[in-house]
């Protein structure tokens, strides 16, 4: 069935269930990123694969709305489907809403699945609505018969996260919340997101492509524990040791009978960037709205995790040199796919301990595709690479100790002065982002700007933020903390020790190359001033920065010691992995840069 199709038959079911617009957001019941098939609709019906993006359907139009990752991408996966393209201006909202608001006349009726959608968004668009007499039907459920051949709800098993990875039993964890409960005085906590439910119960799976986590809920008091999710995906000896720590099982749709038990006297706590408007309507009881308590516990890696994280970054650079070096050699004796870097990446990344799949798809992007922020090459339409141009690669493994998220660019011929140019102020603004110094209380958006500098002085920036938190075996992206440029609530958690974060700055000239340099780096404590404790970032990804893209006169002493000493920790931590071919290819790539004469 073609796109055009699609719209067309939801089009006469909006017309049976008396509705003017429907949204049809990139979303699940938990708020997840990346999505199970079987929460793939907005894929389905539009076409348009990107993790970001928002559908919206009226009798007369069928847009969607993006931000700048993916504005490349949604161009050429919407062309001549009748779907426009609406390209979303950073930190403005949602957008779609004021469109609809102004579109619709008075009366109007907006169907969006109460599934999908969190309270704290219901609340925005709602006032934006009720000025000009919209109303939202949260009941929509009828749209997914268009969807034949929807795909069921995974059933693959959930199993320990053990605890020599993680460093706290989950009795521990637990016994940690039931204590901020008693403090708060409150009866009850709500648990919606699945990487919160992951953490506190030890717990993953592989419900969600490229996160190991499963479909659940939990429901937390000072006395009582209940984990709702498919318990046939657990073993029984795992079941048998779930309960023996009192924690009660029930099963995943049970989540909303027994919220309409909760008593209306209780008063529970709900995060409303994360509980579904359909969840919330069956508690009753008193709501406490703010941000999840756990989502800080765990964006705080404690000793034991980040000495794992170390000893995985090492695993991971190794993949990453057997790799980079196959494609050096491969590209000597004639052509590479797109394709076939990213199987590659994974082949590699599977050879080591620990491996359990791709931290998310691999972004291989040759010459003009590395200018579409999120790229994924396609068997039938990757470019081919040859011994010319640029290649940016970023890529991540989740493994059982530690997940990686890690960019390189690097020139597969000789480069131009301008990407010579381009790269190096990118680096510049990365180096200067991983050397700072901040005091206690810093947020992400007073760090952003320091990356940023370099470019800006030269008129030049980037539309996507410039770092993410980092989960552990976990999200790749994280929340709560962020570093980037706008006040819409992403970037204002301050940031503490033992948060890992990725550290990318880029810039993209469109239908020409793409520039992206990451390392994952974690929050430490650094020295008391006057003024108190102050933090800095200690750098965790280890693999060389290619210097053929380095303009060195543009680097000053600093950035050059900086670039050295992080090579020569980069061939001393991977060196002894490595065979006596593998260790001179290495050599080679880190050794000294001068800012005169370069290598």
């Amino acid at each position: 069935m073609s796109i055009h199709e699609k719209i067309v038959n939801l089009r006469l079911l909006m017309l049976s269930l008396q509705l003017d617009a429907i949204i049809v957001p990139s979303s699940d019941p938990h708020q997840n990123e990346y999505l199970n098939t079987h929460w793939s609709f907005r894929a389905w019906l539009s076409g348009f694969t990107g993790s970001a993006g928002t559908l919206v359907v009226t009798q007369h139009h069928a847009g969607l709305w993006t931000d700048s990752r993916y504005f490349l991408q949604a161009a050429t996966q919407l062309q001549d489907s009748g779907i426009e393209l609406h390209c979303m201006t950073s930190g403005k909202g949602l957008e779609y809403d004021i469109w609809l608001a102004e579109q619709l006349p008075t009366g109007a009726k907006v169907g969006y699945d109460g599934n999908l959608l969190p309270i704290h968004q219901l609340d925005y668009v709602q006032r934006n609505f009720n000025t000009v007499g919209l109303n939202v039907v949260l009941d929509v459920s009828a749209i997914y018969g268009l969807w034949e051949d929807r795909p069921p709800m995974p059933k693959a098993p959930i199993f320990e996260h053990d605890t020599k990875f993680v460093g706290m039993e989950r009795s521990e964890k637990i016994k940690t919340i039931q204590h901020y409960l008693t403090q708060q005085k409150v009866n009850g906590y709500l648990l919606s997101a699945l990487d919160e439910i992951a953490w506190l119960f030890n717990l993953r799976g592989s419900d969600i492509p490229c996160n190991p986590l499963f479909f659940a809920y939990a429901f937390l008091t000072p006395e009582q524990v209940v984990l709702f999710a498919d318990v046939s995906k657990i073993s029984p000896e795992l079941q048998q040791q779930i309960t023996q720590q009192g924690i009660e099982l029930q099963a995943y749709e049970a989540i909303c009978t027994y919220l309409s038990a909760v008593p209306e006297s209780h008063s529970v706590l709900i995060d409303p960037v994360t509980t579904s408007v359909h969840i919330n309507q069956f508690l009753q009881a008193k709501k406490i709205h703010q941000e999840s308590y756990i989502r800080h516990l765990k964006s705080q890696k404690n000793t034991i995790e980040i000495a794992h994280i170390k000893k995985t970054m090492v695993k991971d650079g190794v993949a990453l040199v057997k790799m980079f070096r196959w494609l050096e050699q491969t590209l000597e004796q004639g052509t590479v796919e797109e394709i076939e870097v990213a199987q590659q990446l994974r082949h590699y990344r599977s050879q080591q301990a620990n491996y359990r799949g791709e931290s998310f798809e691999a972004i291989v992007g040759y010459n003009a595709n590395g200018a579409i922020v999120h790229y994924r090459p396609e068997p039938s339409t990757c470019a081919t690479l040859q011994r010319e141009g640029i290649l940016l690669v970023d890529s991540g493994g989740q493994y059982l100790d530690g997940t990686t998220d890690i960019t390189r660019t690097i020139a597969l011929g000789q480069p131009s002065e301008q990407q010579k140019s381009d790269f190096t102020l990118v680096l510049k603004g990365h180096i200067a982002l991983l050397t700072a110094c901040f005091p206690e209380g810093t947020n992400g958006i007073q760090l952003d700007t320091i990356a940023r500098q370099p470019l800006w002085k030269h008129g030049l920036n980037y539309g996507h933020g410039t770092g993410h938190g980092v989960g552990y075996f976990s999200n790749v992206h994280e929340s709560p903390p962020k570093i980037v440029p706008t006040t819409n609530g992403r970037g204002v958690t301050i940031l503490k020790p033992g948060m890992v974060m990725s550290n990318e700055p880029g810039l993209y000239r469109k239908e020409e190359y793409g520039i992206r340099i990451e390392n994952l780096m974690v929050c430490v404590e650094g020295e008391m001033g006057d003024f108190g404790r102050f933090l800095q970032f200690e750098v965790l990804s280890l693999f060389p920065i290619t210097q053929q893209l380095i303009a060195p006169i543009l680097l000053d002493e600093t950035e050059i010691r900086w670039l050295n000493n992080y090579h020569n920790t980069v061939y001393e931590a991977l060196s002894p992995f490595l065979n006596n071919e593998e260790q001179i290819w290495l050599k080679h790539q880190c050794q000294p840069l001068n800012r005169t004469t370069g290598l």
